[in-house]
């Protein structure tokens, strides 16, 4: 499953995936496949949560956090290793402080795994990719969800 950046829509891409460049089925823009990290805002976050059918891994951080820039590759390389089985977002909390606050955020970065419309794990503070990875994938078993493996 691949969520639009252009219009938050879901979209399922069969395996192997089709020549050329699939389109999203709302937009009809074309479909990053990629599975790098997605920027939303507080109203596409809430949206993803409830209607997504992978697993989320949501990124808190603000462009002036060292921490956070540390971040950023290895989001960029777990997205693009789980692309179709886990949503990677990010929110910038510098400008959705509202959003922060309503998930009550006191540090950033902040990583939130949802699965099933519900939060299921939080932690604060960069992780080395193999320790993000397993973090994600035990959240994700430990509720019973599918999607995300490392």
């Amino acid at each position: 499953m691949f969520r639009c950046a252009a219009c938050g829509a879901f979209n399922r891409v069969r395996e192997p995936r089709p020549s050329g460049n699939p389109e999203c089925g709302r937009c009809h823009r074309v479909l990053d496949l990629s599975g790098a990290p997605q920027e939303v805002d507080g109203e596409a976050l809430d949206r993803a949560v409830v209607s997504s059918p992978v697993p989320i891994l949501l990124d808190l951080w603000a462009p002036w956090c060292a921490p956070c820039r540390a971040a950023a590759p290895i989001l960029d390389a777990v997205g693009k290793a789980q692309a179709g089985r886990l949503l990677v977002l990010k929110l910038n909390t510098d400008q959705n402080p509202r959003t922060a606050s309503a998930l009550r955020v006191q540090g950033i970065p902040t990583f939130v795994v949802f699965s099933g419309g519900r939060e299921v794990a939080r932690r604060s503070g960069v992780l080395p990719r193999p320790d993000l990875e397993r973090w994600v994938s035990g959240a994700i078993a430990a509720q019973g969800g599918a999607g995300a493996t490392a």
